[in-house]
């Protein structure tokens, strides 16, 4: 019931003896949300006003309260049927719409109070009378209210077990069990869906309609399990079997009517019989199959001839009759789908006696064959898989050709190519770019011009015609270049190696040591390499050492640390001499410093009695805000007014 009424507010309750919640909040609400402060000093019309305020906002909140509640409850005519019978078989209709119907009244009612109230504050001539007639008005509508409380407590009973009702979909795919106590029924939805019935072996342990829900053809299918019903006149049937009445009247749905052949239920085959009997009527126009429970009690064939004779009689109701044994699981699911696949077929006939097929139909066509000659054609079902035909000739597949060959299978796509010169099939694709063949821009002669370039430009090499004429430079000069081309080598010999060690070693070796570059070094690896240093005074080696050893340090170099400074300076203050610390600005000697300090904690300690930072802090703490601490108090709690 929960998808078809909505959220119900808590209804307030009121108790005569005590503080009545409903009340309680109403009045601490005009409290709260009204001035509170008047004199008798005051204007009349300022009174008169502050006291219909009080009154007006009174009637407004018990009226919003009142229409919250009325409008909240479901109105049993607009509900699906079998919500409105439940209700009543729950509830008891009569009472519910009287219980409703009082609270309405009690709305009218501390609305025309207030209107009267209002009325006479209009004419107050005083303080006093204004304020009696507030009393007046106030106790008024209390006192209408108190006249509710009953149904109140009513209203609050409903729902609370509103919100305890599982959830019922009456118009969805429905299996409905029903059958006599202690036959099965709550086994059952145990076995087929995911609901959790109590099961214990006494009469009506199920006391109220359970739901559960299970899976078929990739649908959701709800499962219902009602209280046991007893074969008796319905005016003689309680609330608990009227539940289930109730959802076999008026949902549509598969009834499964379960019969108990080990009678351990505590009805015979016969009671059974006439129970189905009795309430068939009540499920007519719906798919119905008769289900025999705890066959692993007893199979029908044991069964003596009297009892045979009913199960006969069951069968000739016209219903199937399954058999099934919960305690085993025999035949349950095939019980669940023979109810389903009944309703599916239900379902589709009733949908087709509505017009609405007829506008479907119409916008529908089915195209069927005529049949062209007499020859049969029966289907034909390749069972192994042949060559492909092309041509009347077989070919076989790629995959069996590569299954063939193996490792030396290579796919080649060109040999389907049907082109109109077989010969241009594995011909080179020309390259096109900006729409034009990159081949008709191309010289046919440029590979025989092209060897002829490279065997001229070979000649000219062994020719030595790139080289320049040694002869004419000096000694210095040669000596420089072949230095200078032993350099290169090493260097690029060591480019390599480090690139090689950087690609292989970077991930395991640690890294290396950094190098000094020392003019010791140097000379030692040129040492290596053969190079002869020249050690004459005019070399240009002597001088660029000479001259890197003769460069004076640097300023910064030959100046101390700063922290080795600061250990052998003197005084411990290293700040500059000339400018004067800022809190001693313009005092000339140590007393006069401690006497500025003391007149400035002196005039601190104003401000830090009123929590204040400094001079420049602005902020005013109200240790005692007017509206919590002005007005009259009666005898009481003084922590709120």
């Amino acid at each position: 019931m929960a998808h078809v009424v909505k959220h119900i507010t808590v209804v307030p309750s009121y108790k005569a003896r005590t503080i009545s919640d409903f009340v309680d909040i109403v009045l601490s609400r005009t409290q709260r949300k009204t001035p509170t402060v008047i004199h008798k000093h005051y204007k009349i019309s300022r009174i008169r006003d502050f006291y219909m305020r009080k009154v007006k906002y009174t009637q407004q909140t018990f009226h919003d309260k009142l229409t919250l509640i009325i409008s909240e409850f479901p109105i049993i005519s607009n509900l699906h049927p079998f919500y409105a019978t439940l209700m009543n078989v729950l509830y008891n209709t009569d009472h519910y719409k009287l219980a409703l119907g009082g609270i309405n009244k009690a709305r009218q009612l501390i609305d025309d109070c207030a209107k009267d109230h209002v009325k006479l504050l209009k004419y107050g001539d005083s303080l006093y009378r204004c304020k009696c007639l507030k009393r007046a008005a106030l106790g008024r509508m209390v006192t209408i209210l108190k006249g509710q409380a009953k149904n109140l407590l009513y209203l609050e009973e409903i729902r609370q077990h509103i919100n305890r009702l599982p959830t019922i979909d009456p118009n969805t795919r429905t299996l409905l069990i029903t059958g006599f106590p202690n036959v099965g029924k709550s086994s059952f939805i145990n076995k087929i869906s995911r609901a959790d019935v109590e099961v214990q072996p006494y009469a009506f342990t199920t006391k109220s309609l359970y739901v559960g829900h299970t899976d078929y053809k990739y649908l959701r299918w709800q499962v219902i399990d009602t209280p046991g019903i007893l074969d008796h006149p319905i005016e003689e049937r309680n609330s608990i079997e009227m539940q289930a009445v109730a959802a076999l009247i008026h949902i549509r749905a598969v009834v499964l009517h379960i019969v108990d052949i080990s009678e351990q239920c505590g009805h015979t085959l016969e009671e059974q019989l006439a129970l189905y009997r009795n309430i068939k009527p009540s499920f007519s126009n719906r798919p119905i199959i008769i289900v025999i429970n705890k066959i692993d009690v007893i199979k029908p064939e044991e069964l003596p001839e009297e009892k045979k004779k009913v199960i006969a009689e069951f069968q000739a109701e016209g219903e199937p009759v399954l058999e099934m044994s919960t305690l085993t699981e025999e035949g349950v699911m095939a019980v669940k789908i023979e109810a389903c696949e009944r309703l599916l077929t239900f379902r589709v006939e009733q949908k087709m006696k509505t017009n609405k097929v007829a506008n479907v139909a119409n916008r529908l066509h089915v195209a069927v064959p005529k049949k062209r000659d007499d020859k049969e054609r029966p289907p034909v079902v390749i069972k192994k898989k042949q060559a492909m035909v092309i041509d009347g000739e077989s070919r076989k597949l790629e995959r069996d050709i590569e299954q063939e060959m193996g490792d030396d299978y290579i796919l080649d796509l060109r040999k389907t190519w049907m082109l109109q010169n077989e010969d241009e099939k594995y011909d080179v694709i020309p390259e096109i770019w900006h729409g034009k063949n990159v081949a008709d821009y191309i010289d046919p002669g440029i590979m025989e011009s092209l060897k002829a370039l490279e065997e001229e430009e070979e000649a000219r090499d062994n020719a030595h015609y790139y080289s320049m004429d040694e002869s004419e430079e000096d000694e210095e000069t040669r000596e420089m270049r072949k230095v200078a081309r032993k350099i290169r080598e090493k260097r690029t010999i060591l480019t390599i190696e480090s690139g090689e060690k950087r690609r292989v070693e970077k991930s395991r070796m640690p890294r290396p040591v950094k190098r000094s570059r020392s003019v010791a070094q140097l000379e030692k690896d040129l040492d290596e390499m053969g190079v002869e240093i020249p050690k004459n005074a005019d070399s240009h080696y002597v001088r660029a050492k000479s001259r890197s050893s003769s460069r004076p340090k640097s300023r910064s170099s030959s100046r101390p640390p700063l922290k080795r400074a600061r250990d052998q300076s003197e005084g411990a203050v290293t700040r500059s001499k000339s400018r004067p610390p800022r809190d001693r600005s313009g005092l000339r000697d140590n007393a006069m410093i401690r006497k500025v300090k003391k007149m400035a904690k002196k005039a601190q300690k104003p401000r830090n009695h009123q929590a204040k930072k400094g001079e420049g802090d602005r902020v005013i703490l109200n240790m005692k805000p007017k509206h919590l601490f002005s007005g009259k108090r009666k005898a009481g709690k003084t922590d709120r007014r």
